[in-house]
């Protein structure tokens, strides 16, 4: 099974950049779905983006859309969330999280999909 360790979080003002790492292990990883998730305290964990396989399709989560990008080194077992034009609402901790397999386009991710998920790290965007 895959094992995920998240990195990258940190403090940021409204309208910076940051990019989460995910570093991965296992032999699997190459053949399986990532994903991104966040959850603020006391509510649930939302869904923000996943990629494919292969790196050829990702999706985001509408409140993302246009600002964040996932992208995937299958050579070095990394996933990347780079976040542009943060907003004060994007603060919470986001967990990388590997799937149980791979899907096919037009798949609606959600949480059941993932089956190993890291420690999740920090993200506070100041106004």
């Amino acid at each position: 099974q895959v094992q995920v360790v998240e990195s990258g979080g940190g403090l940021v003002q409204a309208g910076g950049s940051l990019r989460l790492s995910c570093g991965a292990s296992g032999r699997t990883f190459r053949t399986i779905a990532m994903g991104w998730f966040r959850q603020a305290p006391g509510k649930e964990r939302e869904f923000v983006a996943a990629v494919n396989w292969s790196g050829g399709s990702t999706y985001y989560a509408d409140s993302v859309k246009g600002r964040f990008t996932i992208s995937r080194d299958n050579a070095k077992k990394t996933v990347y969330l780079q976040m542009n034009s943060l907003k004060p609402e994007d603060t919470t901790v986001y967990y990388c999280a590997a799937g149980a397999g791979d899907y096919g386009l037009g798949h609606i991710y959600e949480q059941a999909d993932f089956v190993s998920w890291g420690q999740g790290t920090q993200v506070t965007v100041s106004s």
